[in-house]
């Protein structure tokens, strides 16, 4: 806990550097949230992109991005009809009789709306329902503040990791991001419960003791179950990372990303704030 300083430095850098990120470039949005279609075609024969793209051209339909892993692609373009959609085929099957219609996905910019509001909410209320439930539990408000707001310190920080990720990558948010953000949210607490759980008992056997003694006895003893649980994970999220298709790679970039904020969080941000919130406690 001497390193409380420090912790909050780094803490204070990152969350600068997420806000400036988030409010530079923003953020490259999946169909999900902005709408549009995602188109995955196939082909027996060998086929260049400036093929596709020529006949996207012709049928003048603006084609967003366009992805390519052997004879196989994945288009993302704006909602079009149903009769664009067979021209598209037609012309398709004159360059290659064998063309594959694999996947076809639209979605309008209402639904993408809606799909950001439920997320928001659900986080305000799973954040007042921890707040409640651990302090309760704890028997102290300042260990649900704590954990709570080490849990907005993680989304904050994957929020602005993949806004950079979006400028310099082409990461986009959808429906799979938010769901490694809820997961995040989740495995942040989980482990920041464990520390305070051994808090407590320490408190409970020497209650005379001051917090910040009990604190780093409490963080000696869990710390290495904590890294030993989160390595098994990150070696597992760093696999599908480098070796995994392209439709999961950016998820299991989030994950990993969330995963170590997580571990990082559960130490070196909920304990010194629950420390500091200590401070203005009447009774310690």
């Amino acid at each position: 806990m001497k390193f409380r300083p420090f912790f909050m430095v780094i803490s204070g850098l990152l969350i600068a550097t997420s806000l400036f990120s988030i409010l530079k470039w923003g953020f490259k949005t999946g169909i999900d949230f902005a709408g549009g279609t995602n188109w995955e075609v196939s082909f027996k024969k060998t086929v260049d992109q400036s093929a596709i793209k020529t006949i996207f051209s012709n049928q003048k339909i603006d084609l967003k991005t366009i992805s390519q892993n052997q004879n196989k692609f994945l288009l993302k373009f704006s909602n079009i009809s149903q009769d664009q959609k067979l021209s598209l085929i037609t012309d398709f099957k004159k360059i290659d009789p064998d063309f594959s219609d694999d996947r076809f996905e639209s979605l309008g910019p209402s639904l993408g709306k809606e799909l950001l509001s439920k997320t928001i909410i659900a986080i305000i209320l799973s954040s007042l329902a921890l707040l409640l439930f651990i302090g309760s539990r704890f028997k102290d408000i300042s260990f649900g503040i704590g954990a709570v707001l080490a849990m907005f310190h993680d989304a904050l920080i994957l929020i602005g990791a993949f806004s950079i990720f979006g400028h310099f990558f082409g990461a986009e948010l959808d429906s799979l991001f938010v769901t490694a953000l809820l997961t995040t949210l989740s495995a942040s607490v989980h482990d920041t419960v464990v520390t305070f759980d051994r808090i407590r008992e320490l408190k409970t056997k020497s209650s005379k003791l001051d917090w910040v003694v009990l604190a780093n006895q409490a963080v000696s003893e869990v710390i290495v179950r904590s890294i030993n649980n989160s390595m098994t994970i990150i070696f597992m999220l760093t696999a599908l990372v480098a070796l995994g298709g392209s439709t999961t790679r950016w998820f299991a970039l989030a994950l990993l990303t969330g995963v170590i904020c997580g571990t990082y969080s559960s130490t070196a941000v909920a304990i010194p704030l629950v420390l500091w919130l200590k401070k203005f406690q009447r009774f310690q």
